[in-house]
């Protein structure tokens, strides 16, 4: 035998005499069933104490590529080549399962994945129909956008100034005032979310929010460690925000406009109310308002329009009303907090992108994008009421609801308890796709929402008689 242990090596002996046991098996020089050496053949051979190899055999033993038969030897065991391919490949099941983030629900991975199906009704998907995005005036306006080289770079950490100027005049509309400095292009509303969440908060920090609550449906704060508690804006919320908050670092997330899932929307004076205690508190508000520009009548003034002290950092996008595909959003907020965000974000994506954002320049300072709102809402106005009058034909006995201000939800409310997981389950086995509420709220199992953003007028139906009838099936069995 003529290998010999490098004794100027970082490794040690016993691990050098290891991995040399198993490159022979590994070869084929001893097969399953060989009878290896004795310890003290092996320790003359290589020179060294005989405890030295008894504590390397020791290993290989425990790691299932030997076997000791009484009386007889050591011997190559038989799972030898099983083991050493598992040793061979990485355990991406341990890595997975020890990862930082967490995994989807099991219902919300069905929806990721069926909703990309054609044959697929989607009842509550959160997107614009194909039918209802501008295309055409998307690919024209393409060729009256004149582009320079610098335009099309990497974007500066805040992202375009352009855009970030037209912002500005554009939510005044809003009662926001604001400058570039203050404005950071994000990709989409949910990157926002993810980097406050990595950006401003501690470990363990509370995120205080509605019930029923989009946040439920992803994970941007509970996988970096944020606990989620959920409270009733109605009586006591001051005491109540001060009970959970204690000492912990805190924020508040809502959507104040058209509620993502339920639809509801918040007068001014539950905004105010909602302010002064967390101001009093000094919990800041993250106003997600990605919705408000697809109201049918108009609205309350911003949350963010009233903030005097910096206490509410702002989300708007043009996801839910222009393209979600251009994955264009932004953040209003104190310059601290523009500038941390910013840091993180060229961390992460170094930048939106540019091209994206010469889009929706030119859309929003053209006028073209407000005209595209106007038709916009009066097709989801049909939309709703379509629905609507489907479900007082035939849903008035299960369920009930509110007619729909605006947006893409109806927040359907089923007398009994039948929204579970057999029957989205029993849905998708024909061709619809819900959104059922105990993926905003666990314990919901009486909540649909109900998106008429997306089907056509057809399949809605379609959708909907499948639904009934399901329903109905089970309830006389």
């Amino acid at each position: 035998m003529k290998w010999q242990p490098n004794r100027d090596s970082h490794l040690s002996i016993q691990e050098q005499i290891v991995d040399w046991i198993k490159s022979r098996i590994e070869r084929g020089d001893w097969t399953v069933g060989t009878k290896i050496p004795t310890q003290r053949q092996l320790a003359m051979d290589f020179n060294v104490n005989r405890s030295t190899v008894q504590l390397a055999l020791d290993e290989l033993r425990a790691d299932g590529l030997l076997e000791s038969k009484m009386g007889s030897g050591v011997y190559v065991a038989n799972n030898s080549w099983n083991v050493l391919l598992d040793k061979a490949q990485p355990n991406w099941q341990q890595h997975i399962e020890s990862s930082i983030h967490l995994p989807n629900y099991h219902t919300i991975q069905l929806i990721n994945e069926y909703e990309q199906m054609d044959h697929i009704i989607r009842l509550g998907t959160g997107e614009l129909s194909p039918d209802l995005l501008p295309t055409k005036q998307l690919e024209a306006s393409l060729k009256a956008i004149s582009l320079d080289s610098k335009a099309i770079g990497y974007s500066s950490p805040k992202g375009s100034e352009k855009l970030r100027g037209i912002l500005c005049s554009y939510l005044k509309k809003r009662g926001i005032q604001t400058v570039p400095e203050n404005i950071l292009i994000v990709s989409g509303a949910l990157q926002a979310l993810q980097l406050i969440a990595i950006g401003l908060l501690e470990a363990e920090s509370i995120v205080f929010q509605e019930q029923p609550s989009y946040l439920n449906s992803i994970h941007p704060f509970q996988s970096a460690g944020m606990r989620l508690i959920s409270l009733s804006r109605e009586g006591h919320l001051t005491d109540n925000l001060r009970k959970f908050k204690r000492k912990k670092q805190s924020i508040f997330y809502c959507v104040p406009t058209l509620h993502n899932p339920t639809g509801y929307n918040w007068s001014k004076e539950e905004k105010q109310r909602l302010y002064d205690a967390c101001k009093e508190l000094q919990i800041p508000i993250v106003e997600d308002d990605v919705y408000h520009e697809l109201l049918f009548d108009s609205s309350s003034p911003a949350i963010k329009s009233f903030d005097t002290s910096g206490q509410v950092l702002y989300i708007g996008s043009v996801s839910k009303t222009l393209s979600p595909g251009l994955r264009i959003g932004w953040v209003v907020a104190p310059s601290p907090v523009i500038q941390r965000l910013a840091d993180i974000k060229m961390q992460t994506d170094y930048g939106s992108s540019a091209f994206s954002q010469e889009i929706v320049s030119y859309w929003i300072s053209s006028g073209l994008y407000e005209k595209h709102l106007v038709k916009l809402r009066e097709q989801l106005k049909r939309r709703a009421t379509f629905v609507e009058e489907i479900l007082e034909r035939q849903f008035q006995q299960l369920a009930s609801w509110k007619r729909s201000e605006g947006g893409f939800y109806i927040w359907l409310r089923f007398h009994e308890p039948i929204v579970n997981k057999n029957l989205f389950l029993n849905l998708l086995k024909q061709n619809v796709l819900i959104n059922p509420g105990y993926i905003y709220e666990s314990n919901d199992l009486h909540h649909i929402r109900l998106s008429y953003a997306y089907a056509s007028l057809g399949e809605l139906k379609e959708g909907l008689n499948t639904l009934l009838e399901l329903i109905s099936s089970n309830s006389q069995k």
